[in-house]
C-alpha cells in the first residue's frame, strides 16, 4: 500500500469533502467505477459509496473510519485513477502500468491554512448544512411553493411548509421524481405518453408524477392509477377534477385482471404487496413498456419456498431467512426482466432510516442496436444460469411462472 495515497485520503476525507470519483479499473466487469459523497444521517457524517458493476449501481453508507479502511487497497491493483475534490483542495491520483503512484494536488483556497478557529467552525457548519438530505434547493418539488395536491394529501401547509410528520413522505416523493427524471431520455416527447401506476393508494406519487411531467416538463401524458380500494379511488378522482388534471384518472381494480390498455410507455408500482409486484412487472413487459419503476413490498413467496441444504445453517434463523428471501426475490425479478430485453438496475430508493422497503427496480427497454444472434446467445446463457440458481435455492418465483406459462401458451 502506497503511504502517500493513504495520507491523501486521511487528509481529505472529512466534512470538507465534496466528492471522490475512482475510475480506470483493471477489472471493469468486477467493479468499473466508484463515486463517493458525504451525507448526514441523523446528524452524523457518513459517506455514500456508489459502486458501478456492469449496468447496476450498489450504494452503501460508511463511516469515515470504514471508508478509510477500503480506499487505499483499491489502488493496489484494481483502480488506476482517482479525483478528489474538497472545499479547500483538489487532488488527482494516477497509477502507472508498473504500479507507480503519482499524486497531484493544489489548494482551492489561498487562505485555507490561515483561517482562524471561528472561520473554520463557520465553514464546517456550512458544509454540514450543505450535505443534509433535506437540502431545499435539491428538491424537485420546492418547499415554500404551495402545491394543491400536497396540501390536500396532508404533506404541505397552505403556506407551502412541509408538515413535520410528513417529511419522510416529502423526501420519498422527491426521490422518486429524481428517478423519473433520469429515465426521460427513454421516453419520447413527440406523442402522448401512457403511464400506469399500479397500487396507487392515496396517490401521492401519481399526482406528483403528473405535475412534474405535465406542468414542469411539458410532456403530453395520460396517467391511470389503479387500486383495490373504492373509497380511495373516488377521493383521488375528485381531487384530479379539482386540480383540472384532465389526463389523470383513477380506476378501481386489481393488477392481475386489469386489461384496459394494449400498450403502455411507463409502469410504476410502489409497495405492491408480495406477488402483486410480479403481476405488475409481467403486465409491463406484456405491454412493451419502455420504462418500469417498481418498489416491491412484502416478499413472502420465496420465504415460503426456499429450500437449500447448503444454506440450511443460516436459513434456520427466521429474520435472516426473511431478509435473504426479500433480496433474492428482487434479484431474480431483475434477472427475469433482463431476459425479456430490459437493462435493469437495483437502486436505493430512500435511506433505511425512512422506510425498510428501500430497493427500487429500474428497468429500461433495450434498443435494437444489438444483433439478434448476440441477444439470443446472451439470453440463452443467462437463462441457463438463472435456472441453475433457482434450482440451487429450490424456488420458483411468480414472475418466472408467468413468463413460462406465456411461452407455453404461445407454443400452442
Amino acid at each position: 500500500m502506497d503511504i502517500n495515497i493513504k495520507n491523501v485520503f486521511d487528509e481529505m476525507v472529512n466534512q470538507d469533502l465534496l466528492s471522490i470519483v475512482i475510475s480506470n479499473s483493471k477489472e471493469k466487469e468486477k467493479l468499473s467505477k466508484v463515486k463517493i459523497r458525504p451525507v448526514l444521517l441523523k446528524g452524523e457524517l457518513y459517506f455514500q459509496v456508489s459502486k458501478y458493476v456492469g449496468d447496476k449501481i450498489f450504494h452503501e453508507n460508511l463511516s469515515r473510519d470504514d471508508l478509510l479502511d477500503i480506499l487505499p487497497p483499491w489502488f493496489d491493483g484494481l483502480f488506476r485513477q482517482a479525483e478528489i475534490l474538497s472545499k479547500k483542495r483538489q487532488a488527482v491520483i494516477l497509477i502507472s502500468k508498473k504500479g507507480k503512484a503519482t499524486i497531484k494536488s493544489k489548494w482551492t483556497s489561498a487562505n485555507s491554512e490561515n483561517e482562524d478557529s471561528e472561520q473554520k467552525a463557520s465553514a464546517n457548519l456550512e458544509n454540514i448544512e450543505e450535505f443534509q438530505h433535506n437540502k431545499k434547493k435539491n428538491y424537485i418539488l420546492k418547499e415554500g411553493t404551495a402545491l394543491p395536491f400536497l396540501i390536500d394529501l396532508g404533506v404541505m401547509t397552505k403556506e407551502g411548509a412541509i408538515i413535520k410528520s410528513k417529511m419522510d413522505k416529502y423526501r420519498q416523493i422527491n426521490r422518486f421524481l429524481e428517478y423519473v427524471e433520469d429515465v426521460l431520455p427513454y421516453l419520447e416527447n413527440t406523442e402522448e405518453l401512457t403511464i400506469l401506476d399500479f397500487g396507487c393508494g392515496k396517490s401521492y406519487l401519481t399526482f406528483a408524477i403528473y405535475y412534474f411531467l405535465k406542468e414542469l416538463k411539458g410532456y403530453r401524458i395520460n396517467i391511470i392509477g389503479l387500486d383495490l380500494k373504492t373509497d380511495v379511488i373516488s377521493q383521488c378522482n375528485t381531487l384530479s377534477k379539482k386540480y383540472g388534471y384532465e389526463k389523470l384518472r383513477f380506476i378501481q381494480g386489481d393488477i392481475a385482471s386489469y386489461d384496459g390498455n394494449s400498450s403502455v410507455d411507463m409502469v410504476v408500482t410502489l409497495h405492491a404487496c408480495d406477488t402483486a409486484t410480479d403481476q405488475a412487472l409481467y403486465k409491463a413487459v406484456t405491454w412493451g413498456a419502455k420504462v418500469i419503476l417498481s418498489v416491491p413490498c412484502c416478499q413472502h413467496e420465496i420465504n415460503g419456498q426456499i429450500h437449500c441444504e447448503t444454506l440450511e445453517p443460516i436459513l434456520k434463523y427466521g429474520i435472516i431467512k426473511e431478509r435473504m428471501s426479500a433480496l433474492i426475490t428482487d434479484a431474480l425479478r431483475a434477472e427475469l426482466l433482463e431476459l425479456k430485453g430490459y437493462r435493469v438496475q437495483l437502486l436505493e430508493f430512500i435511506d433505511m432510516e425512512h422506510t425498510p422497503k428501500n430497493i427500487l427496480i429500474r428497468a429500461v427497454k433495450r434498443n435494437a442496436a444489438e444483433t439478434e444472434k448476440e441477444i439470443k446467445d446472451m439470453e440463452l446463457k443467462k437463462c441457463m444460469e438463472l435456472k441453475k440458481c433457482m434450482e440451487f435455492l429450490g424456488v420458483s418465483p411468480c414472475l418466472e411462472r408467468l413468463f413460462r406459462e406465456e411461452t407455453v401458451n404461445e407454443g400452442k
